[in-house]
């Protein structure tokens, strides 16, 4: 069964969005006169959330459900107008749409995100490429690695799972792929690594974005050889 659709994750695979996210959220620390964690540190805070990447960042003692509700309103505040300062797509990522788009596969983004802000990223920076589906984080549906969003976007695209390549870059990303039973593809440009990916279950391991549409394109022969 050859792929019809990717779904991409988006911070970490198709962005390279942590020092702004990583500068939000030691804004936000330093107002509160709590400590600030280095750049580096957030490639292992973000990926399953918001309220996760606060209860992260946050010393064990602060970790209340009011102190986690309040910092992640003020760094909503925060990122809403600091989303796109230093944000890019990773080198690589414009082609890979592009050869795609020509392919005829469905383009779809699912992210841990707040859907606002994963909408606001995709519209701004991969304007050229029509996306069929984008979600982030939605009330009323859980987060990644449950499957339920996946499964959502392969029911609306009417398309079975394993017609789908899911691309991510963390251990979140390669466990939803496999529990909605799509071919989980692991970014290595991304903020994780290759043992992680490995370990949660990648099928395939991407060290460039050209990677991703030599997979697609030889998907039903690299199934059958796993």
């Amino acid at each position: 069964m050859a792929f019809q659709a990717v779904i991409f994750d988006l911070d970490g695979t198709l962005l390279d969005t942590l020092d702004d996210l990583a500068d939000s959220a030691n804004r936000v620390l330093a107002r509160e006169n709590l400590p600030v964690h280095p750049r580096q540190a957030y490639r292992f805070f973000v990926g399953d959330g918001l309220t996760t990447l606060i209860s992260r960042i946050l010393p064990e003692q602060h970790r209340t459900r009011e102190s986690i509700t309040r910092l992640s309103e003020l760094f909503r505040e925060d990122y809403s107008r600091n989303w796109r300062v230093k944000s890019r797509p990773y080198e690589g990522i414009t082609a890979m749409l592009q050869e795609l788009d020509r392919k005829k596969i469905s383009l779809n983004v699912l992210s841990n995100k707040p859907h606002e802000f994963t909408r606001h990223c995709v519209d701004t920076f991969f304007a050229n490429w029509k996306f069929d589906l984008v979600f982030g984080d939605r009330q009323g549906v859980p987060r990644k690695p449950d499957p339920a969003g996946a499964l959502q976007i392969a029911e609306i695209l009417d398309l079975a799972p394993a017609e789908i390549l899911y691309l991510g870059d963390t251990a979140t990303d390669m466990r939803c792929a496999v529990s909605a039973g799509m071919f989980p593809v692991g970014a290595l440009w991304g903020f994780r690594t290759a043992d992680e990916l490995e370990d949660s279950g990648a099928r395939l391991l991407a060290a460039h974005p050209r990677e991703v549409i030599s997979a697609v394109a030889a998907g039903t022969a690299a199934d059958r050889q796993r």
